[in-house]
């Protein structure tokens, strides 16, 4: 029996991982019990049922280079093991899956904020819930007994500041802001400096939306980042990428690009419960190297997750395996 046969026996593991399950059925119900009923129909492997698992995964948004590996890993462990029933590939599927993304990597999913003062950095297009997100982290963090302080980086678009200042009153931390039009370098500075003399232990920092195709704004960007690494040595502690799960590969690319501007540590997948294409997190992994640590399973202040790659492939694949 492969290790995800046995995983999810135990009832205090089955009751963790709901969330993920109950946040994910678009998914699992558009893509994934499809697949279990390719494989459970008795049909023969051959190469038209391999199509049609390529064809499933891609509409998952699983990436198609990664779908295509995998695809290829299947053909071949059915040539070496000469298996002939089809419903044994459900195993073998999701047990490549997690060896995909673990690799031969230890996956830390968890934020780093072992120093006195650390930055969160927060990027992403507009549209993606960044805002949202920094005040679900915000939350999560302050339950976790961290003094937070956000800090309105988006200078920029009408309205950001006090969009940010409502959800900061509503969670109840630290709030730094300037003038509209400000700019966000010294935006950042100022908010270090303020954070020095409050006993701040996490600087939540919201930048404005920048469109992957925009080189001026990402050189601003690029600004941002040294002038806190100046400030404060070692940060920004992490770099978080905000992506909207329902855009797809589109997702991916925003993802490539914000990962050269930045070097990014993170990922924040939004909306994963609702989209049919909740495979993007094996795609950004394989294509970028970089975790996703947190995910956004609904729209309260509580639905944000640190992401467990277990607990998501149980989320797809709780109705097959």
């Amino acid at each position: 029996m492969g290790i995800f046969s046995n995983l999810f026996k135990s009832k205090k593991r089955k009751e963790k991982a709901q969330k993920y399950k109950i946040g994910m059925e678009k998914t699992r119900q558009n893509v994934f019990n499809q697949l279990n009923d390719l494989l459970a129909s008795g049909q023969t492997i051959d190469d038209d049922l391999f199509e049609e698992i390529e064809e499933l995964f891609i509409m998952a948004d699983m990436g198609v280079d990664t779908v295509i590996q995998l695809v290829n890993h299947l053909r071949e462990t059915v040539r070496l093991k000469d298996i002939k029933d089809a419903e044994s590939l459900k195993e073998i599927i999701v047990e490549e899956m997690f060896k995909r993304y673990v690799g031969t990597d230890i996956v830390d999913t968890n934020l780093n904020i072992e120093a006195p003062l650390n930055v969160l950095l927060f990027v992403g297009v507009n549209g993606v819930g960044k805002t949202t997100t920094i005040a679900k982290v915000a939350h999560l963090l302050q339950k976790e007994g961290k003094k937070v302080m956000m800090v309105a980086g988006d200078t920029f678009r009408a309205g950001a500041i006090d969009q940010l200042r409502v959800w900061s009153e509503r969670v109840g931390c630290l709030f730094f802001e300037k003038a509209h039009g400000s700019d966000p370098s010294s935006v950042m500075y100022d908010a270090i400096e303020h954070a020095k003399t409050q006993d701040v232990d996490v600087i939540l920092a919201d930048t404005a939306g920048r469109l992957q195709n925009k080189e001026n704004l990402m050189k601003e960007l690029s600004k941002i980042h040294r002038v806190i690494g100046r400030e404060i040595e070692g940060a920004p502690q992490e770099t978080l990428l905000v992506l909207d799960a329902t855009t797809g590969q589109n997702g991916v690319s925003q993802a490539k690009t914000f990962n050269k501007v930045t070097t990014l540590s993170g990922v924040v997948l939004t909306k994963l419960d609702g989209t049919a294409k909740g495979g993007i997190a094996l795609a950004i992994k394989e294509s970028i190297g970089v975790p996703v640590k947190m995910i956004g399973l609904g729209e309260t202040v509580d639905d944000l997750e640190y992401f467990d790659i277990e607990e998501y492939i149980y989320g797809l694949f709780s109705d097959v395996v």
